[in-house]
């Protein structure tokens, strides 16, 4: 079935002709200490009579050096260390600062051609129109200070890959049925139990499991779980290397998100060895975030980006599911057996000017809610062991109530990013009404007016249709995270890219438009990555 739609060598060489010793160090320092004893004893007998000294022809020892080591370049760390470090960079302002002053005062001392031209020009100064020019450039010169210091670097998002499972990895419901009856974990109450929810997930014929729970009897170990891993990533980020044209080695930023299987060495080091990227890379290994944790990643990209100028960001988003099927007997636990599938996403994200012409989106902001302090949004989606020992996650029913809260903190700032100046003040002025008259409704603003696509976690069918009723979307609107539930399952944080590239797909994204990824995940968590697409899209199914 298709789918719907990059190290400095020490400096080894020493001079030529150097000065050896074939004495300890500590042999000249000792000659050192008695020649100063001699010219002590010298200079306490210098007030008496000079007596003749007898002549000698025995000649002075050759005063002898220690070996010079030789002095290595400083590192490209050691050299980011000195600029990043603040007070380093105050003081060279400061010493630039002084010899500037210095030089106009020389100037103003020796030439009388500089004398005269700062004359005239205070003497334009006291004339109104001289005032208001000097104002002005004043104010220019200000506020392109302010933008160079206070904006932030653009961050592009140069184009994303998502793992294609191969066809033998297909999980239909009659195949899920028999593995589920073979593995010999469930009893026959749990077994129908799982049999019903399939047919209510919202997840179609097409979706995949892992080798490791594919096989007979499922082998839900650490060696399997690495497997998964490494399929699933070299699937992703070779595509995406092979559609860009960009280079392990041209990657300074490196960040990999999966919530349950967190080996050692991480994850991260597995993907720098997997393609021998360089040794000073930024490598971050996010664990535990859940499936809102790809925004995360998105989130710490762009805030390294700003700070490591001219550079790639590579961000990995996957969860692994081998060693996390449940094999337990409680219900609230079991669920995730029928929801989750095998996925993963590489995204690039750049800062790099000579990229924007080939990009496909420009990052407007991220937004991230955190419920985690209050208790029941804390466990409301928690890994544990049950009485018998077996670890799962466990969903509790207050789930769907705690994601809407999530939700309307999240976009109580996000509609004054996306939400046109009318929708924004429609909301206010009827926020001003309910203050004088409590029984008066709060407006509830269009997003649609805002943002033209919106990718909504594929977390299952319950949440799709709570967001389309809550956000009072159209069909078109939620046909993206529709699709994707269906043709890949609930594929954790990357399925919000599995929907975008649905979108690519459509042929409706066009120059403009805005992209909304909303995502939740444990702890509890909200979270938000608007883009701005910077091509119109046709029908990418052909080289996407």
């Amino acid at each position: 079935m298709s789918e719907p739609t990059p190290e400095n060598p020490p400096q080894t060489a020493t001079p030529e002709t150097q000065v050896s010793s074939t004495e300890p160090l500590k042999d000249v320092q000792s000659q050192t200490s008695e020649s100063s004893k001699e010219a002590q004893v010298t200079q306490t007998t210098s007030s008496q009579p000079a007596t003749p000294q007898p002549t000698t022809t025995e000649s002075k020892p050759e005063r002898t050096y220690a070996p010079l080591k030789p002095w290595p370049y400083p590192s490209a760390d050691q050299v980011d260390l000195v600029f990043q470090d603040s007070s380093s960079v105050i003081t060279i302002g400061r010493v630039i600062g002084v010899v500037a002053v210095g030089a106009l005062i020389s100037l103003w001392q020796t030439n009388p051609i500089f004398q005269q031209t700062i004359k005239e020009a205070f003497a334009i100064l006291n004339t109104p129109a001289g005032l208001i020019l000097f104002g002005l450039n004043l104010l220019l010169v200000g506020f392109l200070i302010y933008k160079k210091i206070f904006s932030k670097v653009p961050v592009y998002l140069v184009d994303f890959a998502c793992f294609e499972p191969p066809a033998d990895m297909f999980v239909p419901n009659e195949r899920f049925i028999k593995l589920m009856r073979a593995a010999g974990f469930f009893d026959e109450e749990l077994c129908q139990f799982q049999e019903k929810l399939l047919t209510r997930t919202g997840l179609g014929q097409e979706t995949s499991f892992p080798l490791g729970i594919l096989s007979s009897p499922p082998k839900l170990n650490m060696e399997f779980a690495r497997q998964e891993f490494d399929q699933v990533s070299k699937g992703a980020i070779d595509d995406l290397f092979a559609k860009t044209g960009v280079k392990p080695k041209d990657i300074g930023i490196l960040i990999v998100n999966c919530s349950l299987f967190n080996p050692t060495p991480s994850m991260c080091a597995r993907i720098i060895n997997l393609y021998k990227m360089r040794s000073d890379i930024q490598s971050y290994n996010l664990s535990g975030m859940g499936c809102s944790a790809s925004v995360i990643a998105v989130h710490l990209a762009r805030d390294l980006l700003q700070i490591y100028p001219n550079t790639y960001a590579l961000i990995f988003s996957t969860e692994n599911i081998t060693q996390n099927w449940y094999t337990g007997k409680e219900k609230n636990m079991v669920v995730s057996n029928t929801l989750f599938r095998v996925g993963g996403a590489a995204i690039l994200l750049s800062n790099k000017k000579s990229v924007v012409k080939k990009s496909k989106f420009e990052l407007v902001d991220t937004y991230r809610t955190h419920l985690g302090a209050q208790d029941d949004a804390y466990q409301s989606v928690y890994q544990l062991e049950d009485s018998e020992g077996k670890k799962g996650v466990r969903l509790t029913q207050d789930l769907m109530r705690i994601a809407e809260k999530g939700l309307t903190l999240n976009l109580t700032y996000l509609s004054t990013i996306v939400l046109p100046y009318d929708e924004q003040l429609k909301y206010v002025i009827s926020f001003l009404k309910r203050k004088f008259n409590p029984s008066s409704a709060l407006y509830q603003p269009d997003f649609k007016k805002g943002i033209q696509h919106f990718c909504i976690h594929a977390g299952g069918r319950a949440i799709i249709d709570g967001l389309e009723k809550s956000l009072q979307l159209e069909e078109r609107h939620v046909a993206p995270s529709r699709a994707t539930l269906y043709r890949y399952g609930n594929t954790s944080s990357s399925s919000i890219w599995y929907e975008l590239r649905y979108i690519e797909r459509s042929g409706t994204l066009k120059a403009g438009d805005i992209v909304w990824q909303i995502a939740l995940g444990s702890g509890f968590k909200c979270n938000s990555g608007v883009w701005r697409s910077l091509k119109t899209v046709k029908n990418r199914k052909a080289n996407n």
